[in-house]
């Protein structure tokens, strides 16, 4: 009989194993997904491994081997390449293998008991001949047997009556056929442009370099980087190979989607969260199936089922969209790196502002540095920094200095465009009753709701609880309300008022929520129907226009008030990453950052363009709070709607670890999220290994206790605020 190992769907610690079954006559192979029965209900899960053992030896198991009721697929979902990854992001991150394989796959693949039906089509083909057709009949129906099959719709809407009569004849046969990507086929076109020195040695440097496979291209914004991934793209490409391109965020994704599939035509793939569940499936079939060189897409495509590999480059790598929120926790980085040591092609991480972790590996040797400090135009954007403490003090809107507010006018005035960076959506992020005090607070979550004046409702950013804006204040009843700070509707507003001529585009998490919406926006932009794009960090990174000859950064210090110990880079990496769409074509840029501490060196440095200064800085403080790169971390989150159970089962553990790790943090309280209160536990450690163990520990007592609190693990927290 046929002993068959299978992962069930069921993402818990303690079932992180397989349950053997026996495979019946059905065909059988490892990555296929099975249908098993589990504790009187049915599931579904990975088929692992399948052994041929003797009767005598079935019989001899300690329980009774139960039958496997269905097989799902007719051929292997995950490849062995595939299963060596779940299981090393098993133990990496840990985390169930299960939750590993969900997160491989688009949501019509998962393993879930509630499966998703594939779209399907209707299309006709061929039968035979007759001799009692119409010329119009026999026209169609010569046509449709050269093309050997077409859509019925199209086929219909081609030939109208006379296919609806082909197919009453019997000459021609419906028949459903799985929905695919429908793909416009059109060449690429060959690179119009003529490399720079910088570039060229950036090229030869990856491709000549043996050493190392990973590599961290280091280019300042508008250095030319996107040409340098094609031109290494287009080698692998010719070599037969597959090319993963990853960008952190949808917003980033329509352009260098149009760059790719302006050179390599209908080769490409896309994959982001934007897509619904079908097109999501359709693309991953395209892979799947061979039908495409090359994948553009966001965190999630880093699982594309390649089968060749040849080179995975990594836009941005500094960008913390790169790391998963849920379990598996995993940093597309990592995983990135490990797929591309397996398939032995070169992985490019490419920022230009990289993260200090990855420039320290390559500062000591074990990444290849690759430099290219220059701009294709050759000349940076001059930067302008307001104090906006002075500014308020002479009567200038807290919001909008005048410095900035004259060069929006000379821009206009010129048909040249702006971009506006506020980091913060909606129309303010605190109502306040200034008679009693009073903030109105999310119920769910300790945050203040955020007004949004379009929708005159209350929004909290971190549950999505939504609530009318209220007309006297619940506390004392009265009607003072006072607007605390400012979003991009309130900036949106005040442009309207002091610049009434000027046309505005706004991009936020508000505006961007439909399908495509990134896509039409930008495109808009583009085309110059707007002279002001204003956004949140979205609009940051990534974007090229040539005609963007001013960025005004609002708030640029605001980062700097979390309590995350990645403040400080963050603003750099915000203000950097923003400087740099300013005077990317010909035209001179300009860049006005305001900030009421502009004297910050994160400030100081982004606007003079000093990462090498910044990191060295940066590392500094580091280095003395033993933070990473300096140390590895580890985060318990302990999580109960009683807040006496989350912060009790949080102090025992604390007191359970004493000692066994380098350095432990907390517990400390979090804040309220969804009704649920929650206590953290940091634990920093040298050795990355001894911190997972020690994390398993924790979490494997807390389940033998029957402890009523859920424990969150995460190894390599990016975020600690």
């Amino acid at each position: 009989m046929k002993l068959v190992h299978v992962y069930i769907e069921h993402a818990a610690m303690q079932l992180n194993r397989t349950f053997a079954y026996d495979g019946g006559n059905f065909n059988v192979q490892r990555g296929m997904r099975a249908v098993v029965p589990f504790h009187h209900r049915e599931l579904i899960g990975f088929i692992d491994k399948v052994e041929e053992i003797d009767d005598r030896d079935a019989a001899g198991f300690p329980y009774e081997l139960k039958k496997i009721v269905d097989v799902i697929d007719d051929r292997p979902l995950i490849c062995d390449e595939l299963f060596e990854l779940a299981s090393w992001m098993s133990h990496y991150y840990i985390a169930p293998m299960i939750s590993c394989f969900q997160v491989m796959l688009p949501a019509k693949l998962k393993p879930r008991t509630t499966r998703h039906t594939i779209k399907t089509e209707v299309w006709v083909r061929y039968v035979k001949s007759a001799e009692c057709l119409t010329v119009k009949q026999k026209a169609a129906l010569q046509k449709l047997r050269e093309s050997q099959e077409m859509l019925r719709s199209d086929f219909y809407a081609k030939y109208k009556s006379v296919g609806k009569k082909l197919l009453e004849k019997g000459c021609a046969e419906a028949f459903f056929k799985e929905a695919s990507a429908h793909r416009q086929i059109r060449p690429g076109t060959a690179s119009p442009f003529t490399l720079s020195e910088e570039q060229q040695n950036a090229i030869a440097c990856i491709q000549g370099w043996k050493k190392h496979h990973v590599h961290l291209l280091h280019g300042a914004t508008g250095s030319g980087k996107t040409e340098v991934f094609l031109r290494l793209a287009q080698d692998v490409i010719e070599q037969g190979k597959q090319v993963l391109i990853l960008v952190p965020e949808i917003s980033l994704t329509p352009q260098m989607v149009k760059r790719v599939e302006d050179r390599f035509g209908s080769q490409v793939a896309i994959y982001h969260s934007a897509l619904n569940n079908q097109e999501k499936y359709e693309q991953f079939q395209l892979v799947y199936k061979k039908q495409v060189k090359i994948v553009v897409g966001t965190r999630s495509a880093v699982f594309m089922p390649f089968h060749d590999l040849g080179l995975i480059v990594m836009d941005e790598e500094h960008d913390a969209s790169y790391k998963q929120e849920n379990a598996p926790r995993y940093h597309c980085r990592d995983v990135a790196i490990w797929r591309g040591q397996y398939h032995r092609c070169p992985v490019v991480l490419a920022s230009a502002t990289p993260s200090l972790e990855s420039y320290a590996r390559a500062y000591k040797g074990k990444y290849q540095l690759v430099e290219m400090p220059g701009r294709i135009n050759q000349q940076f954007p001059q930067v302008q920094l307001v104090a906006m403490r002075n500014a308020v003090r002479r009567g200038d809107d807290y919001l909008l200095s005048q410095e900035l507010l004259n060069a929006i006018k000379a821009r206009i005035k010129r048909q040249e465009q702006i971009i506006l960076l506020l980091n913060r959506r909606g129309y303010t992020p605190i109502l306040r009753c200034v008679s009693c005090g009073h903030v109105q607070m999310c119920p769910h979550c300790d945050i203040a709701m955020s007004y949004h004046k379009e929708e005159q409702l209350l929004k909290c950013h971190t549950c999505g609880h939504q609530e009318p804006m209220p007309y006297a204040c619940p506390a004392c009843g009265a009607h003072t309300w006072r607007y605390l700070g400012a979003g991009t509707q309130k900036l949106e507003e005040l442009l309207h008022q002091q610049l009434p001529e000027a046309k505005l585009i706004r991009m936020d998490a508000d505006t961007t929520s439909r399908k495509y919406a990134h896509q039409q926006l930008l495109q808009r932009f583009e085309q110059h129907e707007a002279d002001i794009l204003l956004g949140t960090q979205m609009i940051a990174k990534g974007l090229d226009f040539a005609n963007v000859t001013l960025v005004g950064i609002l708030n640029g210090d605001a980062l700097l008030n979390r309590t995350d110990y990645r403040c400080v880079e963050m603003t750099f990496d915000l203000l950097e990453q923003a400087c740099g769409r300013s005077g990317r074509g010909d035209k001179k840029g300009e860049v006005i950052i305001q900030a009421y501490d502009p004297a910050h060196y994160a400030i100081q440095l982004a606007a003079a363009h000093q990462y090498r200064r910044f990191f060295k800085e940066e590392m500094k403080y580091r280095h003395i709070a033993k933070y990473p790169p300096y140390a590895y971390l580890g985060s318990l989150v302990f999580i109960h709607r009683d807040q006496k159970i989350a912060g009790k089962d949080a102090h025992n553990a604390a007191k359970r670890l004493y000692g066994k790790a380098d350095r432990i943090l907390g517990p400390s309280e979090l804040t309220k999220v969804k009704d649920e209160y929650r206590y953290r536990i940091i634990l920093k450690g040298k050795d990355r290994e001894a911190l997972v163990e020690l994390l398993m520990e924790t979490y494997q007592y807390h389940r033998s206790q029957k402890l009523h609190s859920r424990l969150e693990l995460d190894i390599d927290p990016l975020v600690l605020d």
